[in-house]
């Protein structure tokens, strides 16, 4: 039975098809929009579909922005010979938000996955192939710690290791605050693995 009219389903059911929106969130944004000021929806929808309208991806590092470079790589302050390559455009705005990271960036969209069938040729490595033909002096690998991340990060390094190229892998292990009594074995040999001089 329809509690609501048809166009209030509508809303809801588009709504609770985006990511990590369930039945009952939809709902409440759909109630939400329902009594906003026009001005305030028209805004919304416009921005939405302006975003789709104008975003790409960067014709450098692949990120997602709305000019032809995205603000990194347009940025004369940030250091081209410097590569670090991430998963995710979200992983990608994490390091940034450190502020402490002045190289640029290669945004795979993806890990290699056999089990899922995502094998090189469906994330963007040759475009880092093309970028690593450049003057480039180390790539920092920071692909996510899962098999799927570790994997492509050794794929990564044998691919690029033989072009004289300096290749990093992020340091993982315990999480600030985390009690050493919870952490996996894997995770705790990578911290000892990963330990520093004080």
């Amino acid at each position: 039975m329809n509690y609501y009219s048809s166009q209030i389903s509508k809303l809801i059911e588009e709504l609770s098809r985006l990511p990590g929106i369930g039945t009952k969130t939809a709902q409440r944004l759909a109630f939400h929009i329902i009594n906003m000021p026009m001005e305030q929806v028209e805004s919304l929808s416009s921005a939405i579909l302006e975003a789709k309208k104008n975003i790409r991806y960067c014709k450098e590092c692949l990120t997602i922005t709305d000019s032809e470079l995205c603000p990194i790589c347009a940025s004369p302050a940030r250091n081209k010979r410097l590569i670090m390559v991430v998963e995710t455009p979200r992983d990608l705005a994490a390091y940034e938000k450190t502020g402490k990271y002045d190289g640029v960036y290669h945004v795979l969209h993806g890990a290699i996955s056999p089990m899922l069938g995502i094998g090189p040729a469906d994330i963007k490595l040759k475009e880092l192939m093309l970028r690593l033909q450049q003057d480039v002096d180390e790539v920092i690998i920071a692909t996510n710690s899962s098999l799927e991340g570790e994997a492509t990060a050794m794929y990564l390094s044998k691919l690029i290791k033989p072009a004289g190229i300096k290749v990093s892998r992020i340091a993982s292990g315990i999480p600030v605050g985390g009690d050493l009594e919870y952490i996996d074995e894997v995770t705790l040999l990578r911290a000892l693995e990963g330990r520093v001089e004080l």
